[in-house]
């Protein structure tokens, strides 16, 4: 069998990315068995529907993890950041989550996430070079009520 050579893209097509993604979720289900996984996002738009906030992340088997959460420069110090965590830490209790990730990196909002009572698990030096990436968790402890209202 001849080698495949290796193609480096600097732009992948988005369909592209989404086909490794969902190699990647089959495989993590076929090995655990928890296939109750789900995408969380809340956003905040103006009245042309532009994104002002916005959060993303997803649940999975008791877990969520918050990939992306921004606020536009305008709206920064007026709560949205804060409301958007508190939002999806709402929805990750209902889905039953015992536990949130996220990371973020020296120069954008450990102390914003530590303020929210998210604990650093862990700090990476030099990533990117002269900074540190952090990364937090938050236990929560779903209410009785919280598990009754899961889909």
């Amino acid at each position: 069998m001849s080698e495949v050579p290796l193609r480096i893209e600097s732009q992948p097509a988005a369909s592209d990315v989404e086909y490794l993604e969902d190699r990647i979720n089959e495989f993590n289900i076929a090995r655990t068995g928890i296939d109750d996984g789900a995408l969380l996002s809340i956003f905040v738009r103006d009245e042309a529907n532009a994104i002002q906030a916005g959060l993303f992340g997803w649940t999975w088997g008791e877990c969520c993890e918050i990939r992306f959460l921004w606020v536009d420069e305008r709206l920064r110090g007026q709560g949205y950041g804060t409301r958007l965590l508190a939002a999806a830490e709402r929805e990750a209790a209902m889905r039953g989550c015992r536990v949130i990730t996220l990371s973020t990196h020296s120069f954008q909002a450990p102390d914003f996430y530590q303020k929210q009572s998210y604990e650093v698990v862990g700090v990476l030096d030099d990533y990117p070079r002269g900074y540190q990436q952090y990364y937090l968790r938050k236990r929560l402890i779903p209410t009785p009520a919280d598990r009754a209202a899961a889909p």
